[in-house]
């Protein structure tokens, strides 16, 4: 069976907000959770998003995603006014384009590891959903799990079942909250492995949301949001494992 090979509906997948603002809540417990954003991410770039509980950097995720309507301002993804659209079309635009990973796998319990990975394709009108289910989980390590329900997996494993769910439909860019928080370090880790050898494999724009900030270094570019604002943001450096092989083979000559 050949390996997953995402293509992308759209060569197109950079992110654009402009002066967004959102509040929840009624009355007296209104509060304004996004206050003027306003961000750019470039096509591939990987971009992590920080800040304390309750700062609006998951809500922020929701609005690049099309899941949390904004008051005012514009959310292009694509080139795409998603802002603008219906909950159904904006549905079916996230089918085509955004894979979404959560922090707690979201799995339907009553349904195999195969199954689950299946689902977004067959809502999809995919013939061969579970042809490509199969090569989405081969891809993240799964092939002799296919016939498990989630209750047999590991919480590793699950992750490892959304990620593949996310990839299968070939979305150009990955959303991912807090993908590691319900994890161990050591399997936390594989998991983080995993995301970014896929966001490279595949040239994904991918935007994540963590407290850890071991894993937000390792994106090329980290935002901290604070009271629902942008509080600061950083470039870095990304450097290949081999990069740094070599460098530290050079260093100990």
């Amino acid at each position: 069976m050949q390996p997953l090979q995402p293509q992308s509906v759209n060569t197109q997948s950079d992110i654009e907000l402009e002066n967004i603002d959102l509040t929840l809540g009624n009355h007296a417990s209104r509060v304004h959770v996004l206050n003027d954003i306003s961000l750019k991410i470039q096509s591939g770039e990987s971009v992590g998003i920080v800040g304390p509980s309750g700062s609006g950097k998951s809500t922020l995720l929701m609005v690049l995603a099309g899941l949390e309507k904004v008051d005012s301002g514009k959310v292009l993804i694509s080139g795409e006014r998603i802002d603008r659209m219906s909950e159904d079309q904006a549905a079916a635009f996230r089918g085509r384009n955004i894979g979404i990973v959560f922090q707690s796998f979201h799995l339907i319990p009553n349904m195999t590891a195969l199954e689950n990975v299946a689902v977004p394709l067959e809502l999809a009108g995919r013939e061969d959903a579970f042809v490509v289910a199969e090569q989405a989980l081969q891809s993240v390590g799964l092939g002799h799990r296919l016939s498990h329900y989630p209750a047999a997996l590991s919480g590793g494993e699950q992750q490892r079942v959304a990620i593949a769910r996310a990839l299968a439909p070939s979305p150009a860019i990955l959303i991912a909250d807090e993908p590691t928080g319900n994890l161990d370090t050591e399997t936390g880790g594989q998991i983080a492995d995993l995301l970014f050898a896929k966001q490279q494999e595949y040239g994904l724009t991918m935007v994540l949301v963590t407290h850890d900030p071991a894993l937000a270094a390792r994106c090329g570019r980290e935002i901290q949001v604070r009271s629902g604002q942008i509080h600061a943001a950083s470039v870095h450096a990304i450097q290949s494992r081999t990069d740094e092989d070599t460098v530290q083979a050079e260093a100990a000559q």
